[in-house]
């Protein structure tokens, strides 16, 4: 019996840790959309390979967060010192991984050369999804 019980456990903890990452893309999402806002720049193929690009690496950063958090529980901290945590030892990783990405995209979401008008929506939604989902992901 006890394994049954486990496996359930288990399982419910999996899909809530699973919506838990899956909660970052509407911040990468609203990141992008104003970055394209501001700029005035017009939805195309372009952006939304912005989008997958910019979900990808905001559910990396929440498997990062969300599997500190679960290790730091696992040692026996209560939940609230957990997400402390799990936020306090990942925060540098999230923080340098979104500041790397943000930095190499910049050239392109600049450019005003020949091209640039295919590369731009691209790099502004991935800057400006980066930037919010870093930011908010560790809220």
């Amino acid at each position: 019996m006890e394994p049954v019980a486990y496996a359930a456990r288990s399982t419910n903890d999996s899909v809530g840790a699973a919506l838990l990452i899956m909660l970052n893309l509407p911040f990468a999402l609203i990141g992008g959309t104003l970055a394209l806002w501001i700029t005035h720049s017009n939805f195309n193929i372009s952006a939304a390979v912005g989008y997958i690009a910019v979900f990808g690496v905001s559910v990396l950063n929440g498997v990062v967060l969300v599997s500190s958090i679960r290790q730091a529980h696992a040692e026996g901290l209560g939940v609230r010192d957990a997400i402390v945590r799990g936020c306090h030892i990942r925060f540098r990783p999230i923080i340098v991984s979104g500041i790397v990405a943000v930095i190499g995209f910049l050239p392109a979401a600049l450019s005003t050369g020949i091209g640039s008008e295919i590369q731009k929506p691209l790099a502004r939604v991935v800057v400006g999804g980066l930037i919010s989902s870093t930011l908010l992901t560790l809220l």
